[in-house]
């Protein structure tokens, strides 16, 4: 079994903050670099985060820098998305996805790429509305 699982999204004022994971079963985190992308509705998912294999190179999307901090915590075979001073556009469903590799920099034309990714989890939805 090989799997990516979301969670922690949900319902959020603006201004609020979430918490996302993405737990890794029937593989180690360890070896695969990790992407965070959305989809809103009537849109094209958008990458918009990334984190290589060790966690020592991190990327962000402009739409979503100095608000989400990405991270991880390998020995939990898990990926956080930390969500910041969150935004109505911020609503959408978040995905993470898995590529195998030990590269310590990443490109961002790479990191947002769904071609890129081998393995997605099954999304969260978050939502931001007063």
């Amino acid at each position: 079994q090989l799997q990516l699982v979301e969670s922690g999204g949900g319902l959020v004022q603006p201004g609020g903050s979430l918490r996302l994971s993405c737990a890794a079963s029937g593989f180690t985190l360890d070896h695969y670099h990790i992407g965070w992308f959305r989809q809103a509705p009537g849109k094209e998912r958008e990458g918009i985060s990334c984190i290589t294999s060790r966690g020592g190179s991190t990327l962000y999307a402009d739409s979503v820098k100095g608000r989400f901090t990405i991270s991880r915590d390998n020995a939990k075979n898990t990926v956080y998305l930390q969500m910041n001073s969150l935004k109505p556009e911020d609503t959408a469903v978040y995905y993470c996805a898995a590529r195998g590799g030990s590269e310590r920099l990443l490109l961002f034309r790479l990191c947002v790429s769904e071609r890129y990714y081998d393995y997605w989890g099954q999304g969260t939805q978050v939502t931001v509305s007063s």
